[in-house]
């Protein structure tokens, strides 16, 4: 029958409909939706794609998949200064993908929507011969004029990262195999740190009302930060034993120095590092421990270009590739 629901349909009603809270979704029930900003402030639009056997492993659980996706488009809204209000979604499946793996990937979408207040909106369900393709676009919303650029950094400007930065890359590294005779406790943390990123949208208020220039670690440090400061035209020198490590990414550096090159430019972090300037530090300081989240300052913006991380000795770090990229 011609009005009868399509797979597809269907496939929307069982597992993604049901997500699709606000009024402006129409319950996915049309082709578009809408949202009315708040009133007096600018939307900040995002968009990141992951995608299998690149950003995720395919025996990685449907449910982190999910979280996955939408935290590293969050840790983006984070940075900007940006509170979230919801997301489209658009999902290329192989035909393989079953019950089971969609029940699981809308529940991770569902926890994570109502964690972060972000509910879906609409987006797009197709088949593909592979791998899984999850695409986010996600919106957030700032007071007029507020959100915060990588350009306007200055001289003098503290530089602080939130965190604690490597975890992810060598967590990578242990799902690949690689064990540094670790515990299981540091083992787990850093692969617990690569499966689900966490987004410091607790940050993003005072990452508003506080930074100068601001972005999130995605790409590694080094390169990240190098980015920042290219659009800014300024450049910076960071004492490398400065930069904050967790216990876990201590014990693996302590085991293979080497590795210290791979935390500062291995990506995946989801971390915020920001610049503020001197007399906003302290102030900063204080929003940040009272939004539950540890910042660390790393150094000082100057004037000039490039960005040089120094060693114990002060002499520059060099890095095979100062940032992970795609191409």
């Amino acid at each position: 029958m011609a009005n009868e629901p399509s797979d597809e349909d269907k496939l929307i009603a069982r597992y993604f409909a049901p997500l699709a809270v606000h009024p402006g979704a129409l319950g996915l029930s049309d082709d578009a939706a809408f949202i009315k900003p708040p009133a007096g402030c600018d939307l900040v639009l995002k968009t990141d794609a992951i995608i299998g056997g690149v950003h995720f492993f395919p025996d990685d659980a449907a449910q982190n998949v999910a979280c996955k996706a939408l935290r590293v488009n969050l840790s983006d809204l984070a940075a900007k200064g940006a509170k979230p209000l919801g997301f489209l979604l658009s999902l290329a499946l192989p035909g393989d993908v079953g019950e089971r793996w969609l029940t699981s990937f809308a529940e991770g979408l569902r926890s994570d929507a109502v964690l972060f207040g972000c509910p879906l909106f609409g987006g797009d369900t197709d088949r593909t011969p592979g791998p899984i393709t999850v695409s986010v676009a996600m919106f957030g919303s700032v007071p007029e004029g507020t959100m915060v650029r990588r350009a306007g950094a200055k001289s003098g400007d503290r530089i602080f990262v939130s965190g604690t930065i490597g975890d992810a890359a060598l967590g990578l590294a242990v799902r690949k195999g690689q064990n540094w005779k670790l515990g299981e406790r540091h083992r787990q943390h850093l692969l617990g740190r690569y499966l689900l990123p966490q987004p410091r949208n607790a940050l993003a208020e005072a990452v508003r009302t506080h930074a100068c220039a601001s972005m999130d670690v995605s790409d590694g440090l080094a390169g990240d930060f190098a980015k920042l400061c290219r659009v800014s035209k300024v450049s910076a020198a960071i004492e490398a034993a400065k930069v904050p490590l967790s216990d876990a990414a201590k014990a693996v550096v302590a085991s293979d120095p080497e590795m210290l090159a791979t935390a500062l430019t291995g990506g995946d972090d989801y971390e915020i590092v920001c610049t503020v300037p001197p007399h906003k530090a302290d102030s900063f300081r204080a929003a940040a421990q009272a939004a539950k989240v540890a910042v660390t300052d790393i150094g000082v913006v100057e004037a000039g270009e490039g960005v040089t991380f120094l060693s114990a000795n002060g002499a520059p770090l060099a890095f095979k590739h100062a940032a992970f990229s795609h191409f």
